[in-house]
């Protein structure tokens, strides 16, 4: 197997799309050689562990309503390209995603780090809830097969935080700053939401390699 580091944030719109045109890459390949694991990053550590309001975070950001709304237009483009729906008036808090980012950690514990990041950005994307909220999170772990009880019980710790913390500190020192990024084999790195068409070629040409290898 190949690994392929994923590292993302729940709310980056852009990595969710990278996401949904991986998953066509492997559904089209299912015999693909990666072994992926998702790494944590965020995009607004800054804000408060209950989040803000969602319209204010985006006019901030983006210089006001019509910049906004500007800046979503190329997103709807791709999301609609990558089959991802985006639901983005049901949006209400903009998160900060310490605790998203814990229930991934718990969730590869368990094999189940892959449904786990699906359902958190179906939740908010799609869903427009609130995953600051400890209830919601519990809900959206039990959704990706995890222990509800247990993983409530976890977020009204500070349990593995400062790990994840750490983590989004190191791929900063590797000279990570913008997401998605993905690691090929610890070596090639690609950014960005990558269409389908690239990863089923990265995929074609590891095969041809490791078949290569195989041959001599």
């Amino acid at each position: 197997m190949i690994r392929l580091d994923i590292i993302s944030d729940i709310a980056c719109p852009w990595c969710y799309v990278g996401k949904a045109y991986l998953d066509r890459a492997l559904e089209a390949r299912p015999d693909h050689p990666f072994a992926i694991e998702w790494h944590p990053f965020q995009l607004n550590p800054e804000l408060p562990r209950a989040g803000m309001d969602r319209r204010a975070y985006m006019e901030a950001k983006f210089g006001g309503k019509e910049g906004a709304v500007r800046a979503h237009l190329p997103l709807l483009e791709h999301a609609a390209a990558a089959g991802v729906e985006l639901n983005l008036e049901r949006m209400t808090r903009q998160p900060n995603t310490l605790d998203a980012h814990r229930l991934i950690h718990w969730a590869g514990l368990e094999g189940r780090q892959t449904p786990m990041v699906s359902a958190l950005f179906r939740a908010f994307w799609r869903d427009g809830r609130d995953l600051t909220d400890a209830e919601t999170l519990a809900d959206v772990a039990a959704e990706a097969g995890l222990d509800r009880a247990m993983v409530h019980r976890l977020l009204g710790t500070d349990a593995d935080a400062a790990d994840i913390r750490a983590r989004d500190a190191h791929s900063r020192e590797r000279g990570v700053n913008a997401v998605p990024a993905f690691i090929i084999a610890n070596r090639h790195v690609l950014q960005g939401a990558q269409p389908t068409e690239i990863w089923m070629r990265v995929i074609d040409d590891i095969a041809g390699q490791l078949a290569a290898g195989e041959g001599r």
